[in-house]
């Protein structure tokens, strides 16, 4: 039903949480959980002046979480956006009398509209680095002949070709946007650059128009049109016109594709290219959450060549993916295949070793770092050597594994305790606040715990012995860490009913009596209990969802 909310968009309450309800809870549900609460914390109860304004403010936050998760609408903000969503701007103008579903759309709208403003006012900057490298000299080199020319004893590896480009967008309207894009070349020596503007246009939802203005040193004046239309709602084509000046005359080029959705994960491309190396290429790509497979064909002048492709999603935290090409043609044959993964937040690092005829050997290092691409060709042979092949499937894993152990994860596990602490300084008085209330809400729940330990032992039903919550540290080389832990067996003794225990599949630190003993880290909540005068344990963790008592909780005391 309703979208998970971020820890961001959680401003000081999670409401679910605090009424021990689950997301998708009824009306009845919503009503029962805050009679309940009511009961507890309602003003009239309590004599002490102390508690009885402590009793006010927590009875006033419970009210405050049922009137929002009790009207539909609100509701359906609070959803989406959390109570920051409540207080978004444009909600003044949105119809109370409007569906959840109504609501869900104008709150869409307007965040799209503060989106749009945000993008008139930044670039989205792209840019790719290539660095090309000539190391032959380590697999094919005169080992006998010329040892007494000077420095014939090293390898020579050298940097034969570079290509530099970079492009910045800058939207003018809401359907405009002005593109500057540049790149510079060199290799062997001998180098050139050229700069481009282009001009993109949103005609409509079903398609958009861009023109295109170049210049460079190495060729003439560039003019290029190309248009975009969805033809059908699963067929679109796309239309590139080009007119290059140069010495030698006006040289026109004209690309056409044509796709089409030939299922859910699959989409067909027909290509045609005229101009210089005309072309027919037809082309099947299947994308899938674990998969990506390409086939495709090309018959063309000089180029003609038969494509299949394969690539593997594993579903890690690292987004690691496997891959590997099989390409066949007039100018040889190429097998290639490599890996990438994610090293940080931002950046994804891939290796790809390419085998072919006449082609040699090479290996390609890539760098993805936010919208900036590093890419390192390496060419190994001209030959096809085994030892080629073996040093560079192996070289790269090595190095891999070694930077990943001795640089990279030091380095997360580094950051990840400088966002923890930042996170922790930050929360600090909104914990110790948090904290407050919590010893407040004990202090509230004493005289509601006794009458309720009361009826639970006269039915020999569920005792709450003993309860934790926050951090264990289990191993003992860390058993000199301070124990991140407080006690909540009055708040979880207060929220049995008859003999019964019932956590719904959020964070326990909302709920009342609790709150976070260590923000940012992994917490469990542990509960020694007693049932029918059996002892019982269970440890969950902090998202996991508790219903006691069970069978398997059962502590087996013959042993």
């Amino acid at each position: 039903m309703a979208t998970a909310l971020n820890e961001e968009e959680l401003d000081n309450e999670d409401y679910y949480s605090l009424l021990n309800v689950r997301r998708e809870a009824s009306s009845e549900e919503l009503k029962a959980a805050y009679r309940r609460l009511c009961m507890l914390y309602h003003p009239d109860k309590h004599r002490d002046p102390e508690l009885k304004s402590q009793a006010e403010r927590l009875f006033n936050l419970v009210h405050q979480a049922y009137e929002v998760l009790s009207d539909p609408q609100t509701r359906a903000i609070y959803d989406i956006y959390g109570k920051r969503g409540l207080e978004m701007e444009g909600w003044e103008v949105v119809e109370r009398r409007r569906t959840p579903a109504e609501i869900r759309e104008e709150f869409e709208r307007l965040q799209r509209e503060r989106e749009e403003r945000r993008l008139q006012q930044r670039t989205n900057p792209k840019g790719t680095i290539s660095v090309g490298v000539d190391a032959t000299d380590l697999f094919d080199r005169y080992d006998e002949e010329y040892e007494d020319v000077s420095g014939s004893g090293f390898p020579q590896i050298e940097i034969n070709k570079m290509h530099i480009s970079q492009s910045i967008e800058a939207p003018l309207t809401a359907t405009d946007t002005a593109i500057l894009s540049g790149s510079l070349s060199t290799q062997n020596g001998n180098g050139g650059g050229s700069i481009n503007f282009a001009l993109r246009r949103v005609t409509s939802a079903k398609g958009w128009g861009e023109l295109e203005f170049g210049a460079g040193d190495l060729q003439g004046p560039l003019f290029g049109l190309k248009l975009f239309r969805n033809l059908t709602p699963r067929c679109f084509v796309t239309t590139n016109c080009a007119l290059q000046f140069s010495s030698r005359g006006i040289r026109p080029g004209l690309t056409t594709v044509l796709a089409r959705n030939l299922d859910k994960n699959t989409v067909g491309y027909l290509q045609w290219r005229w101009g210089i190396q005309s072309a027919m290429n037809t082309s099947i790509v299947r994308d899938t959450k674990t998969s990506h497979f390409t086939v495709a064909l090309q018959l063309g002048i000089p180029h003609s060549f038969a494509l299949i492709s394969y690539q593997h999603k594993f579903q890690d935290d690292d987004q690691t993916r496997v891959k590997g090409s099989l390409k066949a043609g007039f100018f040889g044959t190429v097998v290639e295949y490599g890996a990438e993964r994610k090293i940080s937040r931002h950046s994804v690092l891939g290796a790809a070793v390419s085998v072919g005829v006449p082609q040699g050997v090479s290996l390609k290092v890539k760098l993805n770092r936010a919208s900036q691409t590093y890419f390192f060709p390496i060419h190994l042979t001209d030959q096809l050597l085994p030892s080629a092949v073996f040093y560079a499937t192996v070289g790269p894993l090595v190095v891999y594994f070694a930077m990943h152990r001795l640089i990279i994860k030091p380095y997360l596990r580094a950051q990840k305790e400088k966002d923890l602490e930042k996170q922790r300084e930050s929360a600090a008085t909104d914990i110790l606040q948090k904290k407050q209330e919590a010893e407040a809400a004990v202090r509230l729940m004493q005289e509601s715990v006794r009458r309720i330990i009361e009826a639970e032992e006269s039915r020999m039903g569920l005792i709450i012995l003993n309860a934790w919550y926050g951090k264990f540290v289990n191993d003992k080389s860390k058993k000199s860490e301070k124990v991140k832990v407080i006690d909540v067996t009055v708040p979880l003794q207060c929220l049995v009913k008859d003999s019964k225990l019932i956590l719904t599949e959020a964070s326990k630190a909302g709920l009342p009596g609790f709150y976070d003993p260590c923000v940012g880290e992994e917490k469990n909540l542990k509960v020694l209990y007693q049932f029918r005068g059996v002892l019982h344990q269970v440890m969950v963790l902090d998202s996991e969802a508790l219903r006691i008592p069970k069978q398997s909780h059962r502590i087996d005391t013959d042993g």
